[in-house]
C-alpha cells in the first residue's frame, strides 16, 4: 500500500461537485477523504457524508479550511483537491512512488481540463510550464506534500487569496516540486464563465501584483469585485 494518504477537499456550496470529487479520491486509492466545509447552505455536507467522507466544519476561507482539514488528517501524505477537480486513478500511486523513491517531498499534477477545445490544452501545458520554470503550482493542480514538511512549513498562511502561491513559497526551502503526469481533471467552468483570455489575464495580473508587494487582502477585494 505504501505511504498513507489523506485527500482534503475544501467546500462552500459545492453540492453539484462534491460527490464526484470524493468518489475520485476513493477510486484513486485514498486512505482518508476529508471535506472541510466552510458553511454550505446546500446539500454539500449530506452528499459528502453519503460518499463516506469525513466532514469537518471550519470558518469560511480556503486557507483556513485547508489547514483545518490537514489538522484532522491522519495520512503521511496530504493532497489538497479543489471540489471541481477529479483525481484520476493513478494520481495517488504516482505520489507514493515519487515520495518513496526520490528526495522530493511535495509537488502537483499536470492537468486535463474537461473541454476538448484546443485552447484548454494550451492552457494546461502553460500551467505545467509555470510549475517547471517557477516552482509555483496553483490549487487546481492538486498540491501534495508530506505531513512532516507541511507542518514544518506552518501550512497555509491565513490569507483570503494566494494561499496556494504562498504555500509553495514556504515549501521552496525543502527543494523543488515534483510535477507528476496525473492528470488531475479540472473543470472548465470558471474559464467558461469569465472567458479564457479574461480569466487568464486576471490570474497573471493578480500574480504580478502579489510579487510586486500588493497584499492578499487587497488582491482579494479586486478579485471579488471582478468575479462577476
Amino acid at each position: 500500500m505504501g505511504l498513507s494518504t489523506s485527500v482534503i477537499i475544501p467546500t462552500v456550496n459545492e453540492s453539484a461537485n462534491v460527490s464526484s470529487a470524493v468518489d475520485s479520491a476513493w477510486h484513486a486509492g485514498a486512505d482518508q477523504v476529508i471535506v472541510a466545509d466552510g458553511g454550505s447552505h446546500d446539500e454539500t455536507v449530506t452528499r459528502a457524508q453519503q460518499r463516506h467522507a469525513t466532514v469537518i466544519h471550519a470558518s469560511l476561507g480556503r486557507a483556513v479550511q485547508l489547514n483545518a482539514g490537514a489538522k484532522a488528517a491522519t495520512g503521511e501524505i496530504l493532497v489538497f483537491q479543489h471540489a471541481d477537480c477529479r483525481l484520476t486513478h493513478d494520481c495517488l500511486h504516482q505520489i507514493r512512488q515519487v515520495l518513496a523513491h526520490t528526495t522530493l517531498v511535495y509537488g502537483a499534477f499536470q492537468q486535463r481540463i474537461d473541454d476538448q477545445s484546443r485552447i484548454y490544452g494550451w492552457l494546461a501545458r502553460g500551467n505545467a510550464a509555470r510549475v517547471r520554470w517557477t516552482g509555483l503550482a496553483y490549487g487546481d493542480q492538486g498540491i501534495f506534500v508530506t505531513r512532516e514538511v507541511f507542518e514544518s512549513a506552518d501550512g497555509f498562511p491565513p490569507v483570503p487569496l494566494m494561499e496556494d502561491v504562498m504555500l509553495m513559497q514556504r515549501l521552496k526551502p525543502y527543494g523543488k516540486p515534483a510535477l507528476l503526469p496525473g492528470p488531475i481533471e479540472v473543470s472548465a467552468r470558471r474559464w467558461k464563465q469569465q472567458g479564457v483570455i479574461s480569466q487568464t489575464l486576471k490570474n497573471w495580473c493578480l500574480l504580478t501584483a502579489f510579487f510586486c508587494g500588493v497584499s492578499p487582502t487587497t488582491l482579494s477585494r479586486f478579485y471579488l469585485r471582478h468575479d462577476q
